[in-house]
Order: structure tokens, then C-alpha cells, then sequence
């Protein structure tokens, strides 16, 4: 795999570009060799899919301009798969999540200057928080209840070591620091919203209740994580109430006046939910009008993910990545110590 990546790499700039490798696939392990080989004071992480505006490396470094700025995240968009442009509903759904994370990330920042999380499809840190013993050895060794490795949900660990020492974080939400990004474009952008509910399951009950420095530095940010643990019951409970009064004016029809007939009552439920899901899209529709059709399926999907946000819940100890092959569940720091021994090994024989 390294060989085509050197060939571009020659191509582009090979004075300026350098293909690291490491012995297994292993994200975290393949992070920390690009932090340990990085000489500038900013280093940014981007996704192979990420696509930056020319204008969005200047507005990410303008924000280090604040000596305790540790992070930086961007606003993000759908890129299509489709080279003719064209989104399936998949990739809408997609849109349509990162058009109100745009909104929350820019409430945050604003009003107590935090952030959930800084999304590793691109975030630029300062080089020497990263490169702090103290920091790769927790994120090499990072187990959840103890017992299973995290490899996935770097970049909220990266987001919490900002917060729990005391480094800044910062959202440019405007245009000129837009990120676009490629999506599934079938179902199994399923599995990937599925992996990215246990990580933040693992990582806002550990900002919570384990590291509780969220509480003091970020009020607003852990407010809303704290909403997030109770969404799906809230959102669940609605359609169970509604259903609940329809079958209570059934019983009433028969032998009083005045009741609303079930149609009534079910059409004026989804025409509420179609109305507040609507209103919180309206940036979104404003710059893609043809998305309104999927409106229904945006309402469906709701139902649905407070339904896995429950699943992933219960199956937190489920570690694997799901949507990439060949990323195994070990730790890094053991696939670091095992390169280490293999090393070793092979200095004794040819000392021998």
C-alpha cells in the first residue's frame, strides 16, 4: 500500500511529503508516528477524504493566535460520492446531521467557548501537547471499563485531554473554513453512525462523571451532553403518549361529544414533528431545496437512531471499527511493544 501513496507523494512534492508506516492497521498507533515526526508548532490531522478550501489552513491558524489555544475544529458539509453531484438519501441524512452539528458547535463556542467534540475529518492542535509523554502514553493505552481497547473515538480523546488540561478549543464555524467530506452513500453509513454513537456514549459519560472538568470549564457543552443521555426517551415517549390518547378518545367516542377522531389527532402529531425538524434544517434547505423531499425519511431516521442509541447503550464493550477491513481491536501500545521485542530480537541475532 505505501508504494502508490510514495509514487503520488514523488509526484506532488517529495521534498515536502513523507509516507510513514506502521507494522499493523492501527489509527491511534499511525497518529502518534505522524505527531513523533512532525517539526512545526501546528500540526492538523485530516481524513484521505476531507476536502479544504483554499482559504481554511489560514482561518484554522488564525485561532492559535491565542497562546492557549490547544484545538481547532472546522464547520463540515457533504461532499457526493456521485462524481454529477447527485446525493442519495444516505448521504442527505448525513447532511442533514452535520447542518445541526454546524448550529451546535457555533452555539457552544459562543456561549462558553466549548466544544462535544472536534471532529478528526480535519483539527489542528499545538505540536507539544501532543507530543507529551503523559498524552501518547493515554491514547495508547486507552481502555474503556478497564478491559477493552479503544482504537476509534480519537478525536474525542483529543478533544477531553484539551479540556481536562486546561488548553482551549475553538469551532470556525464561517464559510471560508468549510470542510467538505465524502459519506457512505448506502446503508452502511448505518454501521458508521452506529460506531460513532458508542463513542460518544464512552466519551461523554467519561467528561461527566469520571474527568467532571466539563462541568466547571463548559457548563452549556455538558448541559447538552447531559440532554443527549435523555433524548431517546423523550423522543421514544411521544409517539407512545400520542398513541395512548388516540386509544383513550376511541373509548370516549361512543358515549361522548367532543372528541377528537384518530386521524385528527395522528396527522397533527406528524405535521408538528415535520414543522420543529423542518425549522431546525432551514440553513440546510436554503442552500439545497431539493433535500426537503427526504424530510419524512430525516423524521423516520430520528425514530430509528433513538432506537440504536439505546442498542449501542447496551453493546458499549462492542470496540471494533465495523466499516473498515482489517483494523483489529488490539491496543496500540501492545502493537507498539511487540515491534519493540521484534526489534529486539533481531539486534541479539545479529549480535550473535
Amino acid at each position: 500500500m505505501r508504494a502508490p501513496l510514495q509514487e503520488l507523494a514523488d509526484e506532488v512534492d517529495p521534498s515536502r511529503i513523507r509516507v510513514l508506516t506502521v507494522s499493523k492497521a492501527n489509527k491511534r498507533l499511525q497518529m502518534v508516528a505522524g505527531i513523533n515526526a512532525t517539526t512545526t508548532e501546528i500540526l492538523v490531522f485530516a481524513d484521505d477524504d476531507a476536502i479544504w478550501k483554499p482559504t481554511m489552513l489560514d482561518y484554522i491558524l488564525a485561532c492559535f493566535e491565542d497562546l492557549k489555544m490547544g484545538g481547532v475544529g472546522t464547520c463540515q458539509t457533504v461532499h457526493p460520492v456521485d462524481p454529477q453531484g447527485h446525493q442519495t438519501v444516505w448521504e442527505v441524512l448525513a447532511g442533514f446531521r452535520l447542518s445541526i452539528r454546524n448550529i451546535e458547535v457555533a452555539a457552544s463556542t459562543h456561549i462558553d467557548g466549548g466544544v462535544c467534540c472536534l471532529s478528526g475529518r480535519t483539527a489542528a492542535y499545538r505540536t507539544l501537547i501532543l507530543k507529551d509523554p503523559a498524552f501518547q502514553y493515554g491514547f495508547q493505552n486507552d481502555l474503556w471499563m478497564g478491559k477493552y481497547p479503544l482504537n476509534s473515538g480519537d478525536d474525542k480523546f483529543l478533544t477531553r485531554w484539551m479540556v481536562s488540561h486546561g488548553w482551549n478549543t475553538y469551532v470556525q464555524v464561517c464559510p471560508e473554513a468549510e470542510l467538505f467530506s465524502t459519506f457512505k452513500d448506502n446503508w452502511r453509513f448505518i454501521k458508521q453512525v452506529l460506531r460513532w454513537t458508542r463513542n460518544t456514549w464512552r466519551s461523554d459519560f467519561r467528561s461527566l462523571f469520571t474527568e467532571r472538568v466539563i462541568w466547571s470549564r463548559h457548563p452549556f457543552v455538558a448541559f447538552t451532553m447531559l440532554d443527549k443521555i435523555f433524548n431517546p426517551i423523550s423522543l421514544l415517549s411521544g409517539p407512545v403518549l400520542v398513541v395512548i390518547f388516540a386509544l383513550e378518545q376511541v373509548k370516549k367516542s361512543s358515549s361522548e361529544n367532543g372528541t377528537l377522531p384518530v386521524w385528527n389527532i395522528i396527522l397533527s402529531y406528524i405535521g408538528w414533528l415535520l414543522l420543529t425538524r423542518g425549522i431546525k434544517l432551514i440553513p440546510h434547505f436554503l442552500r439545497r431545496p431539493q433535500d426537503i423531499i427526504h424530510l419524512p425519511a430525516w423524521l423516520l431516521f430520528n425514530y430509528y437512531f433513538a432506537i440504536m442509541k439505546v442498542y449501542a447503550l447496551f453493546t458499549l464493550h462492542e470496540v471494533g471499527w465495523g466499516t473498515r477491513a482489517g483494523v483489529g481491536t488490539t491496543l496500540a501500545a501492545d502493537i507498539e511493544k511487540e515491534e519493540q521485542e521484534v526489534k529486539n530480537d533481531y539486534v541479539e541475532i545479529s549480535m550473535k
